[in-house]
C-alpha cells in the first residue's frame, strides 16, 4: 500500500502546467509540426523530381 500513498504524494507535490502555459506549449508543438511538414514535403519533392529525371535517362 505505499505505493499507491506514494503515488498520491508525488502527484500532489507535481507543478501543473497553467491554462495559458498549456496553451503556449500546444502552439509550439504546432509551430514543430508545420516546420517539419514543410522539410519533409520539400525534400520529398527533392528526391521524387531526381529520380523522375534519372529514370528518363534510360
Amino acid at each position: 500500500m505505499k505505493f499507491i500513498r506514494d503515488t498520491f504524494k508525488v502527484l500532489k507535490d507535481t507543478t501543473w502546467p497553467t491554462k495559458k502555459q498549456s496553451w503556449v506549449d500546444f502552439i509550439s508543438v504546432l509551430e514543430y509540426t508545420a516546420f517539419f511538414v514543410v522539410i519533409i514535403y520539400v525534400f520529398d519533392l527533392l528526391v521524387s523530381s531526381g529520380l523522375v529525371r534519372l529514370l528518363n535517362i534510360f
